[in-house]
This record gives C-alpha cells, sequence and structure tokens, in this order.
C-alpha cells in the first residue's frame, strides 16, 4: 500500500453499555471517551480521515446468554437503536470529526470493526473505505483492549495496514486478556504506544 500514504483514527465502540452505567460497563469506559474525545481536538489535523465503529446488536444468537461466560457470551448489550448502543455523551466533541460509522454484529459477534458496514446508506466495509480514501497507516483507540480493539487491531494489519494502538485511550476488561491480547498484538507486529487503563 505504498501508494496509499492516508493515516486515519478508528475509534473502537465508545457505546455507553462499555461505560460506567452500563450492561457490560468496562472500567475507566467513560474516562476513555473523554480522553479520545480531547486527543482528536488536539490532533485533529494530524489525521486525513477519523472513523468509529460501533455494536449494533439485533439477534447475535448465542453471542447473548442470561448466564454468560464473558468469554464467548456476554450479557445483553448495544442492541440496535437502544441508548445504549449510543455513543457515550463525553464522545461528543469528537464525533464532529468522524465521517463514518461502521456498525457490526447484527446476527453474530462481530469483535472486529472490520466485520461492520458503513451507515451511510453505501454500505461499505471498512477496509474497502479506508482504500478508498487512500488511507496506509491507521491508529486504533476505543473499547475494549483485549476484544474488539484487539480484533480491531489484527484485522487492520491483517489487510495490509500500518497499524498503531493508542493504549493509553484504550480500556481493557481484565488483566489477564488485557495482557493475551498486548501480546498477540506485537506479535502481530502492531506498533503498541502507552498503557491501557485496566481495573485490578
Amino acid at each position: 500500500m505504498a501508494e496509499s500514504e492516508g493515516r486515519a483514527l478508528i475509534i473502537v465502540d465508545v457505546q455507553n453499555d462499555f461505560c460506567e452505567g452500563g450492561s457490560l460497563a468496562v472500567t475507566g469506559g467513560a474516562e476513555i471517551a473523554q480522553l479520545v474525545s480531547e486527543h482528536v481536538v488536539r490532533h485533529a489535523a494530524d489525521y486525513d480521515h477519523v472513523v468509529a465503529t460501533a455494536d449494533w446488536h439485533i439477534d447475535p444468537g448465542p453471542h447473548f446468554s442470561d448466564t454468560p461466560d464473558y468469554v464467548d457470551s456476554w450479557p445483553v448489550h448495544c442492541v440496535a437503536d437502544s441508548e445504549g448502543a449510543d455513543f457515550h455523551p463525553h464522545l461528543a466533541t469528537a464525533l464532529h470529526h468522524v465521517e463514518a460509522v461502521f456498525r457490526k454484529g447484527e446476527h453474530a459477534a462481530a469483535y472486529s470493526g472490520f466485520e461492520g458496514h458503513s451507515d451511510d446508506g453505501e454500505g461499505s466495509s471498512l477496509a474497502a473505505w479506508l482504500r478508498d480514501h487512500h488511507v496506509g497507516q491507521v491508529e486504533v483507540v476505543g473499547i475494549a483492549t483485549d476484544h474488539c480493539v484487539r480484533a480491531t487491531a489484527l484485522d487492520a494489519q491483517r489487510e495490509g495496514f500500518d497499524t498503531t494502538v493508542l493504549l493509553d485511550l484504550t480500556a481493557g476488561v481484565a488483566r489477564p486478556t488485557t495482557d493475551a491480547a498486548l501480546h498477540e498484538m506485537d506479535e502481530a507486529g502492531i506498533r503498541l504506544l502507552g498503557t491501557p487503563t485496566v481495573a485490578s
């Protein structure tokens, strides 16, 4: 992708249900929403494009469970058109810079933003959208470090994008899974900067 020199920021799943008070809250989620907004305002000129991803579940099958194992099944969260699926209010300032939102998981788990499609009527995949906009480098931020941030970053790298995760702008669910995710991303050649917020 040498001819694609553009740089994009991917904001992953900074939604109400993943922040304090939500059905699948990640400790520090609301603070990450605020920090991401501040980062976007401060560094808007550094990016050619800013996009966001969002869980948008209709009937994701066994991804939802009344007795979740928190590995493959989870409490009901980010149901399409619900308040829980809305972006967190602290992200509002950043959203002014977001050009496209990629919704994922209508009928499947879909951890990676690259499994989603744009909500602009075109239905573009994230990879296709980035290529159409001549993006070669991506930086990934959001929630959660050990799940959707991890999956999105790994797919970005697999798709040929030069990928960096700004860990200071991510929150992880748990220390063991976050540490495993950091190792996996590092092994995949993803650049990792900073330290994620993780509950002790």
